[in-house]
């Protein structure tokens, strides 16, 4: 699936993922491949994605963490829609 991350600065991340857990509003819910659509509300955490492949630009590299086959992202609040095997996550 693409998971793309937008601030109010820029795009963060536009990349092929294999998945992608964030902090919603009654907890922390994961999507994967072939995700049913879903809109919510996300409250401050940690968005976590996992990809074998991601492309991330190099002046925003110093907001993500990596950790093994992960790569961590701190958000304040934000938006995430899932539609058609793509992930579009509006973040502060």
């Amino acid at each position: 699936m693409i998971l793309e991350i937008v601030t109010p600065e820029a795009t963060l991340l536009n990349s092929e993922v294999e998945s992608v857990l964030v902090p919603g509003i009654n907890g922390e819910f994961q999507m994967l491949n072939n995700h049913a659509p879903i809109v919510s509300l996300l409250v401050e955490g940690t968005i976590r994605i996992k990809g074998s492949d991601l492309k991330i630009e190099k002046e925003f590299k110093s907001k993500f963490t990596e950790n093994k086959d992960e790569f961590t992202l701190p958000i304040k609040s934000g938006t995430i829609e899932m539609k058609e095997n793509k992930v579009i996550i509006l973040a502060d």
